[in-house]
């Protein structure tokens, strides 16, 4: 079945548009909405899509079976709320609230309507992840031990040009909320669940108001240990995870934006088994990947098939890990997750 889409913004939105024109048998983008008219008509010309300037205009269009929201994140919770209320399927950009409290009120919002709510967490469709399933499947990743994550980006005074950058009001938060969501939801889909986090955060490379440096310590629920090192102030932009199970390490690239697309390493602690892994690992067929497989997986959800989507369950959980990263940042202390609901930080990141 193919079903519309109306992207709204047309900045991440042309990504957007690039996988949805790889998945023309399963979408079809029919509005491009963004203030910028020049742009959104670039976008559209591409598709055959119409061209708004109305949010409410797109959203209300009956012809119009998913809301695409890659808009600035204070207008992510207002305007998948209005979608939902129209029984619209929606996909929303990271994060997906500026607060623990609006995240609830979305799954509040998504139980009461026809529609269903994906979160873009594409950096989970890839080849390496899909290794990492195949190789579970088959008995060869144990129990996980230990990992360290790197998010060492290079961000300076050209990319906080932008107003809204840098800020509490605009941005929600810093590198916590806005670059290292994505290699903290990856520990999480590889180890589990996280169950206490211990944080230290500063701002060091710019001057804005949110963290743009962190040393984040993990105890996931299994027991496994992980530390999640972050910085915007590194001379290039690279992202590395390394994974220590019982019989097996996984090593990824250092390639920043597109981590799961590569071919990571997986050496056996048995090197008996290393021929088994690598045959596994050659065999792996990933079609689509990035945020074209993250829209592949909407498409199987919406047909029915589901498991390899992101459920709104994912991003609330991405939302109250970085809740608990700055309550502990700021308390000094070891915080144990779920967060306890009736804490200010629930309420909003902003110091």
């Amino acid at each position: 079945m193919t079903r519309t889409v109306a992207i709204l913004g047309a900045g991440i939105g042309e990504k957007h548009l690039a996988a949805y024109l790889d998945l023309r048998d399963r979408f079809t983008v029919t509005h491009i909405c963004d203030l910028n008219t020049e742009l959104a008509q670039r976008l559209a010309s591409q598709a055959g899509a119409e061209t708004s300037a109305s949010l409410d205009d797109v959203i209300a269009d009956p012809a119009v079976d998913v809301v695409d929201i890659c808009l600035p994140p204070p207008l992510h919770v207002p305007v998948t709320l209005k979608a939902l209320a129209q029984d619209k399927h929606v996909i929303v950009e990271k994060p997906i609230a500026g607060s623990l409290r609006d995240a609830d009120r979305l799954a509040e919002a998504e139980a009461g309507s026809k529609g269903r709510i994906f979160p873009v967490f594409q950096y989970r469709f890839g080849r390496a992840f899909e290794a990492l399933a195949q190789l579970r499947r088959a008995g060869l990743l144990s129990r996980p031990l230990t990992a360290s994550l790197e998010t060492h980006w290079n961000r300076g005074g050209e990319y906080y040009a932008n107003p809204w950058r840098g800020t509490w009001e605009h941005e929600f938060g810093g590198v916590v909320l806005s670059h290292a969501i994505h290699a903290h939801d990856l520990l999480v889909l590889a180890f589990g669940p996280v169950a206490e986090v211990s944080a230290s955060l500063a701002t060091r490379v710019n001057p804005i108001e949110t963290e743009d440096c962190a040393a984040i310590a993990f105890r996931m629920k299994n027991g496994a240990t992980a530390t999640s090192s972050i910085t915007l102030g590194a001379a290039d932009d690279t992202s590395r995870l390394r994974l220590i199970y019982d019989d097996m390490t996984v090593e990824s690239t250092r390639l920043p934006y597109t981590p799961g697309e590569a071919t990571w390493t997986f050496q056996a602690r048995d090197p008996n088994r290393q021929d088994e892994i690598d045959r596994i690992v050659a065999a792996i067929d990933c079609p689509h990947e990035g945020f074209a497989g993250s829209c592949a997986a909407v498409a199987d959800a919406l047909d029915g098939r589901t498991g390899a989507e992101v459920s709104l369950n994912d991003a609330i959980a991405s939302i109250e890990l970085a809740a608990a990263i700055y309550h502990s940042d700021r308390s000094g202390q070891r915080v144990t997750v779920p967060i306890d609901r009736s804490l200010p930080i629930c309420d909003g990141f902003k110091p």
